[in-house]
């Protein structure tokens, strides 16, 4: 059974939601305000969180970033209608996705059920082989972790899934719309930028210097790769 939080301090939002989820035998936590969602995601193990941008107490941003302190847990931010802003603050802060109100319903649960598939099947492997090391990167593709130097960096689903495609393909470049296809899926309404945040976010916890990487660079023009 999966077990998702849902952070919302509009009561009525989350009934319907938590109600719809059961439905579909997924076991669901709630809370109200910043605080109570950050005390429970320190204390449960959940397989993704449904995040709301407008907290009382901590913000949902806030949150969001206290949370990959600790936990590679997929987050799906709610944002206002057309504010494109708070969706790149919610990637830029470890985001996984986002869904803008009002929404269907139906489409809550596409997007979770989507998610934790991608988590459970991970993107296609190239090597037969549980662990991949390089130029001073691990990646335990079991465990999902990444080691730099024998020094764990603390990713989040999607950043993993990207390096782990683009280390697992060695100098073969990925366009932006293929990597958009590959790691968020063919039917994610997102766009170019959302590949551009997690890159630089993840070039930022992996690269020594991220303005001249040894690990993802950019073909300009095209996308970006792995140098082996």
């Amino acid at each position: 059974m999966k077990k998702v939080l849902v952070v919302d301090d509009e009561k009525s939002i989350v009934k319907g939601i938590k109600f719809s989820l059961e439905q579909d035998d997924m076991q669901v936590d709630v809370a109200y305000d910043g605080e109570e969602a950050l005390s429970l995601a320190k204390e449960n193990n959940y397989d993704i969180i449904l995040l709301d941008i407008m907290l009382p107490g901590f913000t949902g941003l806030e949150v969001c970033q206290m949370v990959r302190e600790f936990s590679d847990v997929p987050i799906i931010m709610l944002t206002a209608k057309g504010d494109d802003m708070d969706k790149i603050l919610g990637l830029e802060y470890g985001a996984d996705d986002y869904i803008t109100k009002p929404f269907n319903i139906l489409e809550v649960k596409a997007r979770i059920k989507a998610i934790l598939r991608r988590n459970t099947k991970n993107v296609p492997e190239k090597k037969d082989t549980a662990t991949i090391e390089t130029k001073g990167l691990k990646i335990d593709c079991d465990s999902r972790r990444v080691y730099i130097e024998g020094k764990e960096v603390n990713l989040t689903a999607k950043e993993f899934d990207l390096v782990y495609l683009l280390v697992s393909n060695p100098n073969k470049v990925y366009s932006r719309e293929q990597l958009l296809k590959t790691i968020w899926g063919a039917s994610y309404p997102g766009d170019a930028r959302t590949v551009d945040v997690h890159v630089r976010r993840l070039r930022e916890k992996i690269e020594a210097t991220p303005a001249t990487p040894q690990y993802i660079h950019t073909k300009w023009g095209v996308g970006y790769y792995f140098h082996e």
